[in-house]
């Protein structure tokens, strides 16, 4: 995904600086880490807070292998609801969370 594909994904909060971190991209708003483009998806952050509604829409959690005894290490970012992708104002809501998300982390 290009930078002017994941700028317009998140033009609901503004500009957003986009850096190269861990073989994808790290996508920050206001200093704050939002959300990693990865494998080519963008994937949103999630606390305790806001994962339950990503879970309701049907999200799955982003996780990897980790290398003590292969087992899988779930981290806070979380697929974004495809329905986002064709409603600009669905986008902002979920974008929002992530950023809502972004705060709360110490």
């Amino acid at each position: 995904m290009d930078n002017a594909e994941i700028e317009e994904m998140f033009q609901a909060l503004g500009p957003v600086t986009i850096r190269r971190i861990f073989g994808g991209k790290g996508i920050y708003h206001h200093g704050r880490i939002l959300a990693l483009e990865v494998y080519d998806e963008v994937l949103l952050k999630a606390d305790a807070e806001s994962a339950p509604h990503f879970v309701a829409a049907g999200s799955r959690q982003w996780s990897y292998e980790g290398k003590k005894a292969g087992k899988p290490v779930a981290m806070p970012y979380w697929s974004i609801p495809d329905d986002a992708f064709d409603d600009p104002d669905i986008m902002a809501r979920w974008v929002r969370l992530a950023y809502e998300a972004a705060l709360r982390a110490k």
